[in-house]
């Protein structure tokens, strides 16, 4: 029985107009609310014309919401300096009332090679983009010391760690992993795990089976262990209350990305999950038969990235309305 629904969201924008992207993706978030979602989660994305600050727009929707849990899905962390992100994600905690779920990955930033310069002018090559940039991450938000020195200089005080500091938010901060190592360092490390419609492919070609063996290798890694937290994200598109065209949208849409998932794509081998359009009924037949979605109890179904607002409002409604109960999900009380 599923236990919580959420959705991501990549929140693009055109140039011209940024502003109005972003207020579509707030109004989705406070849509959400409204129709019972447990979760909503932005994507990132750095040079694009999607977010490229998700922390800050949830600032925004921690103000224009009052129940829902807002993520992150991932934060690429070659981008950030780990001590600054600790302190934003405290504070928008702090704001939204422990609503905050910040996702994280590791390695270098997408184009590195294009980018090093403008990120890490004179400092590019000797940059660590390990797990150990997570375990500073974790550090910050754990409230450790990140200075010897804790006290007064004149007429100011200052601390010894990341100021403010949000009690809860370390038990949030999720994992975004697609191989086998990351989901159990993912574990060894007591956080919650984030597995997409993207994996690598190394012990499988089935990409049902590989996110199983991740979500396992995860929890047998985890203190909790069968307890611990994860989350599952595909692309679903219900078709309930489509109109034709966007049911024709849709179709062409899941057909011109059916050819990457046949088969690894690329030196890394990843796999892509197909993505599942089709009536509530359909879907959740769909779920039923795959393997990795019978171990979890959360999900953040992935809204495709390229279509327009109306379309997300019927899918999103057809979650929460036909989907959601055909997974045995109840929708959230909003007050």
């Amino acid at each position: 029985m599923l236990r919580k629904l959420g959705f991501l969201t990549i929140g693009l924008f055109d140039e011209a107009d940024p502003r109005r992207g972003h207020e579509s993706t707030l109004e989705i978030i406070e849509l959400g609310e409204r129709l019972g979602f447990d979760s909503a989660w932005l994507r990132h994305r750095h040079l694009q014309f999607g977010i490229s600050s998700p922390v800050a727009v949830l600032a925004a929707a921690s103000q224009r919401t009052s129940r829902i849990e807002l993520g992150t899905a991932v934060i690429p962390l070659g981008w950030e300096n780990p001590l600054r992100l600790a302190e934003d994600l405290a504070t928008v905690d702090l704001l939204s009332g422990g609503r905050l779920n910040p996702g994280l990955s590791v390695g270098p930033p997408m184009n590195y090679d294009r980018v090093k310069d403008a990120i890490y002018p004179g400092t590019g090559d000797a940059e660590d983009f390990s797990y150990a940039r997570v375990e500073r991450l974790l550090a910050c938000v754990r409230g450790e010391p990140v200075t010897d020195f804790a006290g007064a200089i004149g007429f100011e005080q200052f601390s010894d760690r990341v100021q403010p500091h949000s009690p809860g938010l370390a038990s949030r901060l999720w994992y975004g992993g697609g191989s086998l190592r990351s989901a159990q360092w993912a574990g060894e490390h007591g956080m919650n795990f984030l597995t997409s419609s993207v994996v690598k492919a190394e012990e499988s070609e089935d990409f049902a089976e590989i996110q199983l063996s991740h979500i396992r290798a995860f929890r047998a890694a985890h203190p909790l262990g069968d307890r611990a937290r994860v989350s599952q994200g595909l692309v679903v598109i219900p078709t309930d209350s489509a109109s034709p065209e966007q049911r024709a949208k849709y179709a062409a849409y899941a057909e011109q990305r059916t050819p990457r998932t046949l088969t690894p794509q690329g030196p890394a081998r990843m796999m892509f999950a197909p993505d599942i359009v089709g009536t509530s009924e359909e879907i959740a037949a769909r779920l039923s038969e795959h393997v990795a979605f019978r171990e979890i109890d959360e999900v953040a179904f992935a809204l495709p990235f390229t279509f327009d607002h109306e379309d997300y409002v019927q899918i999103l409604t057809d979650m929460a309305t036909h989907l959601g109960p055909a997974l045995g999900w109840k929708p959230a009380v909003t007050s």
